[in-house]
């Protein structure tokens, strides 16, 4: 009981140290950077650092979402570049890069990546797009697409697409219902966190069904 109670206090600490950021100059940077990451490396989402942000300093609504947007689709042709300049030592062979991911990242396996190829020649487009709005992990498709070789421009517009409107649909109902959001959370914190982590595991077990 005592060690779940101190779980609740830390995660507390944490959403109460994120909506202190809010008020500072380097709120949009640390957001810029954790979006950025999130495209290729970082196993955590930056949603709820922008919903941090936007609770704290509702007026930056909009900028907080474009920022967010934007260092995303950023990261993303960067996890691109990873996969397509790096991620092969030769023909069908993985690169010491590329053993890096496997057994350092969460989220990337050599089964997942090979059968996202075939999740590539059917669906195309709407892979990118699906990983960019849902939970299911995008550093995976990210690399998976510059490895795979798949058309630049379809993976950006794809990405900027489903990453900005994931962004701007989260930034656009705190705006308008931020305050009661905002009495919500702080009512109901434990329950959110635990629901959090839930939708999180979900979205990674539905990545392995579907890939």
């Amino acid at each position: 009981m005592a060690e779940r109670g101190s779980k609740r206090w830390a995660l507390r600490r944490l959403y109460d140290g994120l909506l202190g950021w809010s008020g500072t100059p380097y709120a949009g940077l640390v957001l810029f950077l954790w979006a950025f990451l999130e495209s290729s490396v970082f196993p955590i989402p930056p949603d709820p650092f922008l919903i941090a942000m936007v609770l704290g300093a509702r007026r930056q609504a909009w900028r907080f979402a474009l920022i967010a947007s934007s260092a995303s689709v950023l990261g993303g042709a960067a996890g691109y570049g990873v996969g397509h300049w790096l991620w092969w030592s030769a023909p069908g062979d993985f690169s010491q890069v590329a053993h890096f991911f496997f057994d350092r990242v969460p989220g990337f396996t050599v089964e997942r990546f090979e059968s996202v190829q075939a999740q590539y020649e059917t669906w195309g487009f709407w892979v990118v797009f699906t990983a960019g709005f849902t939970p299911l992990p995008y550093k995976v498709i990210t690399i998976s697409a510059g490895a795979f070789d798949i058309s630049f421009p379809v993976f950006v517009s794809a990405s900027l697409v489903s990453r900005s409107a994931r962004f701007f649909l989260v930034a656009g109902l705190l705006w308008r219902y931020g305050e009661p959001v905002r009495d919500f959370i702080d009512r109901r914190f434990d329950l959110l966190a635990v629901l959090f982590v839930v939708l999180l595991l979900g979205g990674i077990y539905a990545a392995g069904e579907w890939f």
